[in-house]
């Protein structure tokens, strides 16, 4: 745990550990670990690689490359205002990023809104896929309602007022009652960095253009689906079962039914469950990447 370094030093810690790369010519941060088959990652709001940065390592322990791309908006990556920040879009950006890390073969792990745009990236490059794993997310974009807290960011005037309402106090509440069942293994300062790495130089401007951006069209829900049924390669699910915003029962039975599961990993985490569960997501990955060899 690095609860003697400030929430600066943790950042810096961070982007040291990772890599610039120009995608559509933006700067873009890589979190990039390790060796051997590739594991990419996508991330959430309103988080970025820093979310994945322990499966990552342990990814990396274990003798594969674990690469997590901070999306346009959110991390260390840039945030224009004419940027298309769409879920299609930042599929594409994925597909480009994915060809400047010459990631020719890829498992794909996805989670929250990383689901729907992982699902695009899957849907149009299944060539490239070894393997899927799901965590916390949905697949039915068309009927998809976002929980509660998250609401208001839709909202102009009032998004912008709960985002500047979201400071590292307010926001250790949050994560702490969605994100995290407990804080035993990341110290507040960890928690606080999340804060500086959405707002950064814009004050989370990009955060709000996402937020009132989801795809609800059938076209772009056929496509997540193409992601998960007769595809090529193994598909798993990995759920942090205590989660109050993307519930078990109904989002994790979704993903279940859609493609067509057996079971579903279910671990004693929340939303958050890279943070509590990082060795066990990372094993289950590695796992399936074994079977499929």
């Amino acid at each position: 745990m690095q609860d003697q370094l400030t929430v600066d030093q943790i950042i810096d810690r961070h982007k040291e550990a990772g890599t610039f790369i120009e995608v559509e010519h933006l700067k873009t941060f890589v979190l990039d670990q390790g060796g051997g088959e590739a594991v990419l990652c996508v991330h959430g709001v309103p988080t970025s690689s820093y979310l994945y940065r322990k499966v990552i390592a342990e990814l990396a322990a274990n003798g594969y490359r674990g690469v997590c791309v901070d999306l346009p908006g959110l991390g260390l990556t840039d945030r224009p205002q004419d940027f298309e920040y769409s879920f299609p879009h930042f599929a594409r950006f994925l597909a480009k990023a994915a060809d400047k890390l010459g990631l020719a073969k890829y498992h794909l792990v996805v989670h929250d809104i990383g689901g729907p745009i992982g699902f695009a990236l899957a849907a149009q490059h299944k060539d490239r896929i070894l393997s899927l794993t799901i965590l916390n997310t949905w697949i039915d974009v068309v009927n998809f309602k976002k929980p509660l807290p998250m609401r208001p960011f839709e909202k102009p005037v009032l998004g912008e007022a709960q985002l500047a309402a979201v400071q590292h106090l307010t926001w250790y509440m949050m994560f702490t009652t969605m994100g995290v069942s407990d804080t035993e293994n990341i110290s507040k300062e960890e928690v606080y960095a999340y804060v500086d790495l959405l707002k950064r130089e814009d004050n989370g401007a990009a955060f709000l253009r996402i937020m009132r951006n989801f795809d609800h069209r059938e076209e772009f829900r056929e496509t997540c689906l193409r992601a998960v049924q007769n595809v090529p390669y193994p598909v798993q699910a990995i759920w942090g079962a205590e989660d109050p915003a993307l519930r078990f029962e109904e989002h994790g039975e979704e993903i279940k039914k859609a493609a067509g599961l057996k079971e579903v990993h279910q671990l004693n985490a929340k939303h958050f469950l890279q943070e509590e569960k990082w060795q066990e997501i990372a094993h289950l990955i590695i796992e399936q990447a074994k079977v499929r060899r």
